[in-house]
């Protein structure tokens, strides 16, 4: 399961039976790169994601604390960091 649906998402619902979670915090610079490249996007999209680190973020570790205390918790910052985990996980 992936995504952040902002006012849409039921996330509580999804971190209670969550035992993993894997968190892809990239940088602004690469998620903006990866958005003009994938497709035009929105201007709410882009106020979205330029707020995202500083009103969404926040919101989002505090709902894995509160609801996923159990699950083990995986933030990733960088590709190559995903990368090398999914890459063990096949093996």
């Amino acid at each position: 399961m992936d995504g952040d649906l902002g006012p849409y998402d039921a996330v509580q619902v999804r971190l209670r039976r969550a035992d993993t979670v894997i968190l892809l915090d990239f940088s602004l610079v690469r998620c903006a790169y990866q958005a003009i490249k994938r497709s035009r996007e929105r201007a709410d999209f882009w106020r979205w994601l330029l707020e995202y680190r500083r009103k969404y973020l926040p919101v989002l570790l505090q709902a894995i604390a509160q609801h996923a205390s159990t699950a083990d918790v995986l933030i990733f910052r960088e590709t190559r960091a995903a990368e090398r985990f999914l890459n063990a996980i096949r093996a």
